[in-house]
């Protein structure tokens, strides 16, 4: 006998794409659900048009109202709910769908919602003897997924960053807007420095590569990834979950509605919807029908060696829609074939990235995996085996490939007295002046497109960042980038310590005089505690002082 599956929702951008890829499940009776029984009926046709064998109904069911006995009526096997937005669900009917003794599979998203399900309806669920599954989709379900299976064994992860892109040409309903609107502007979590913290959503945008794809901007989104995956993998740097949107005004747009909310300027943009679902039909003219993901992941393999791993897929034809819902496919494959408990879970605690990927098969969808290993940090492959092997073991534990990402001290911080230095400190962002003030240094390790490493450097001391690039040029040499200046460095070493003087400095690749250069008195040396320690002088010509900051660091672990 046929099992029932419900789609709640089976009308929406999500649902129809779910009901036409179960359409090709064989043992099952398909009930589609939209809030009218014609809208409803009038697909069911259109999908038994192309699959003539298909066992399908069209129901109308609104599940704030009368679930319960709908239920009764139709007795599903599983219910999948694709109605969304489960920004601002409850679980009322996620526990009448668990009384009535049917399996629930959903596709949300929302931070709060998944930070909660398994509290909420885990008892309920063992109870009526069926599982509950949720996060069914791109994320968190894909998104850990891919994280599981690339870093398996791994010793350490350092970063995770997450990103997706769709076409632009792919449909969009309100409920998605809706949850982007929901949170553009607003708090919303991050892993940062090993701990969870938080950022603006929408905001801070940054340009990706994406395998075959291009270039596409994106800005962080509100994920469950970020406070799941930062302690389920020890993360010791960062999680970072972002999106965008293929046409530029809509990136652009939502990405000023972000600001001008968190500033308060701004206070509800969910009026603006119906307005934002007319422009759509300009806005996506120029856009395409290729949409992408990718995972950055740097850390240490199996066998303790830096490396950075990129997973990407790429969608064609307009599929990229299908991704979202494939992980509910997958799930229902696993209730089909018992393999689930009873209780409730995030999804991809019960699938693996293979078991999603055979669901993408009959579609223009592809997956790469790009591994890079590095066997020396920047500073070890510009001293050399020899050199570096002289230094002492708190420079060492700094500076080798294998260091921890994030360390933690303190300093002491001077700033030059005159009007020049003052202006030309803000201007680089130097810290202010004072005493034991807290300091935190990220090392965020990467590699170059030619395998090279490549660090970034960013010391916050209190509250205050100031970032630079290192790295070993392909001419040979050492260098630290304060963005447009780059500084080439005479890295000089003996058995106590690391001195580092400017010897060549440009603005872009336009060489700069050395008369007018920025003067650097450099050390990094071991103290008597046997921690890293810094002391770093900087003065200009006919100014004098710019900064002087000195002080220790200790590896600081997630």
């Amino acid at each position: 006998m046929d099992r029932r599956i419900l789609i709640m929702g089976g009308t929406g951008v999500f649902g129809k794409r779910l009901a036409r890829h179960l359409a090709t499940f064989g043992g099952i009776e398909l009930f589609i659900s939209s809030r009218t029984a014609a809208k409803a009926q009038t697909f069911v046709q259109s999908l038994k048009t192309k699959t003539p064998d298909l066992k399908a109904q069209g129901v109308a069911i609104d599940h704030r109202k009368n679930l319960d006995a709908q239920l009764v009526a139709i007795k599903p096997f599983a219910v999948i709910d694709c109605s969304g937005p489960f920004q601002t669900a409850n679980y009322d009917a996620a526990q009448t769908i668990l009384k009535a003794g049917a399996h629930l599979i959903d596709l949300a998203d929302a931070r709060d919602y998944l930070a909660n399900f398994t509290q909420q309806l885990d008892a309920l669920a063992r109870e009526s003897n069926v599982a509950a599954l949720t996060g069914a989709s791109t994320t968190p379900t894909l998104s850990s997924c891919v994280v599981e299976h690339v870093t398996r064994n791994w010793q350490r992860i350092d970063t995770i960053d997450i990103c997706i892109t769709p076409g632009g040409k792919s449909e969009v309903g309100r409920s998605v807007i809706e949850a982007i609107l929901s949170y553009a502007g607003k708090r919303i979590p991050i892993w940062v420095d090993g701990h969870l913290t938080q950022t603006t959503g929408w905001t801070g945008a940054k340009i990706v590569n994406i395998p075959k794809l291009g270039r596409r901007r994106v800005a962080p989104v509100e994920t469950y990834d970020a406070e799941y995956l930062g302690p389920r993998h020890n993360v010791q740097s960062r999680v970072a979950f972002s999106a965008g949107l293929e046409s530029a005004i809509e990136q652009r747009g939502i990405e000023i509605i972000a600001t001008l909310r968190k500033y308060k300027l701004f206070p509800s943009p969910l009026t603006l919807i119906p307005l934002l679902l007319k422009a759509r039909l300009i806005t996506r003219i120029p856009t395409s029908d290729q949409g992408g993901m990718l995972v950055e992941i740097s850390g240490l393999d199996a066998s303790g060696q830096f490396t950075q791993t990129k997973w990407s897929l790429l969608a064609k034809n307009d599929h990229g829609p299908f991704i979202p819902v494939l992980p509910a496919a997958t799930a229902l494959q696993k209730l089909l074939e018992n393999e689930v408990p009873s209780g409730a879970f995030l999804a991809n605690q019960h699938m693996a990235l293979p078991d999603i990927l055979t669901q993408m098969t009959p579609y223009e969808i592809v997956s790469q995996t790009e591994v890079s290993h590095a066997n020396q940090s920047a500073i070890e492959a510009y001293l050399g085996v020899e050199q570096f092997g002289r230094l002492p073991q708190a420079l060492k534990e700094f500076h080798g490939q294998d260091s921890p990402p994030i360390w933690s001290g303190q300093a002491t911080v001077q700033r030059g007295s005159n009007g020049f230095a003052k202006a030309l400190a803000w201007a680089f962002g130097f810290p202010e002046a004072g005493v034991s003030v807290p300091l935190t240094v990220r090392v965020d390790r990467t590699l170059s497109h030619t395998g090279n490493p490549v660090e970034r450097w960013t010391r916050i001391f209190a509250s205050k960042s100031l970032s630079s690039v290192l790295q070993r040029q392909a001419d040979g040499s050492f260098s630290e980038q304060f963005s447009p200046f780059t500084f080439t460095l005479g890295l000089n070493v003996d058995e106590q310590l690391i001195r580092m003087p400017v010897t060549k400095w440009t603005i872009g690749k336009v060489p700069l005089p050395m008369s007018l250069s920025p003067q650097s008195d450099t050390k990094e040396f071991q103290d008597a505690h046997g921690r890293f320690n810094f002391d770093v002088r900087l003065t200009v010509p006919f100014i004098g002082l710019l900064a002087h900051y000195r002080g220790w660091l200790i590896p600081t672990s997630a």
